[in-house]
């Protein structure tokens, strides 16, 4: 019975991540059309509402859903059927799969495990082989060079990920996501954005580059009028991409805030004057506002610059930000040696 009543609770905490995440993809979709159309002096969607009231079209991307849903999904001839319906699901399943680490309070996280970094990275590199089978099992060679590329420039913002995230593991002593927040208690100022500045850009334009998204979204190829490696793809099984992509723009929003930004700690923390009020208080309303600018950071990016051309991106990766990356790896090092000294003497 208790054996029972343990799954049952585990299955509702997994809702209780998954439930919410699809509601913020789908009005994440509406949120990019209506901030990219005001910085266009344009409109976004603003007419589809419910009983006959727009509501500002919130309920646009219910409508989305279910065009896409509706639509029909069509198998392209010599198509590998079973590789072809089972990339979007090695897509989706690991962007979904890595929430089950991420700690959104000081209690509130669904596994506090001990190697929840190392679990990420494992979750976050899955994701490839869905794009590779996707572009591969298509039969179309624009698929498969969209899928090529976007292979490529993953792997590549990869490595200039896990080494701004080894920094970060140098200043906190542990792969614990939890414990990695705990280590930047005391206010803005023992962040580790601070100390970490270079490693912390890094991060955050690799996480840009990590999601496809503009100005690093060259695998949708444009210029051959195509979208990619999911060109092929129709229907149900395009939302499926569609949705994993928002779902990693969100989780690479959410790990910036943890691992340079105190997670779900307040800014205040420690500043007399507030005492004990809720702006001083730790809890999960600051991991979501962070989170929250950063998600809005996409958005303004996408809005704001030009297209790298791919050279320029696999440039700026291998020869810009993983050399930034390994030399203040060396330098957090140091910091937190030093640190250990003046603290034993």
């Amino acid at each position: 019975m208790d054996a029972v009543l343990e799954l049952i609770w585990i299955v509702a905490k997994i809702l209780m991540i998954t439930v919410p995440l699809i509601l913020t993809v789908a009005y994440f979709t509406y949120a990019e059309r209506r901030v990219i159309g005001f910085m266009q002096a344009r409109m976004g969607p603003n007419r589809v509402g419910i009983f006959g009231f727009s509501l500002w079209g919130l309920a646009q991307p219910f409508a989305d859903v279910f065009k896409l849903l509706l639509k029909e999904i069509v198998l392209p001839a010599n198509a590998n059927r079973f590789l072809f319906f089972l990339a979007p699901i090695l897509t989706l399943a690991p962007a979904f799969a890595a929430w089950a680490v991420i700690p959104f309070s000081d209690t509130l996280v669904l596994a506090d495990i001990d190697a929840g970094v190392l679990y990420l990275l494992a979750m976050m590199s899955i994701g490839i082989y869905g794009i590779i089978i996707a572009g591969w099992a298509s039969n179309s060679q624009y698929a498969f060079l969209g899928g090529l590329r976007s292979a490529a420039q993953m792997v590549s913002y990869e490595i200039a990920m896990g080494f701004a995230l080894v920094g970060v593991l140098v200043m906190a002593g542990t792969l614990n996501l939890n414990e990695i927040v705990r280590a930047q208690s005391g206010g803005i100022f023992d962040w580790f954005w601070l100390p970490l500045f270079p490693l912390f850009i890094v991060y955050w334009i690799s996480g840009v580059a990590e999601t496809n998204r503009a100005p690093f979204d060259v695998a949708e190829g444009e210029s051959e009028i195509v979208a990619g490696f999911h060109v092929e793809y129709s229907g149900a099984a395009f939302a499926v991409f569609f949705l994993a992509e928002y779902a990693n723009m969100i989780m690479i929003s959410c790990l910036v805030a943890l691992f340079f930004l105190g997670g779900w700690l307040s800014p205040f923390q420690g500043m007399p004057v507030l005492g004990d009020t809720i702006l001083a208080q730790g809890g999960i309303h600051w991991f979501l506002a962070k989170s929250a600018f950063f998600m809005f950071s996409f958005l303004w990016l996408r809005a704001t610059f030009p297209r790298y051309r791919y050279d320029q991106i696999m440039r700026l990766g291998w020869k810009v930000l993983v050399p930034i990356a390994i030399a203040w790896v060396l330098v957090s090092a140091a910091i937190k040696l030093s640190g250990a000294v003046i603290l034993g003497s």
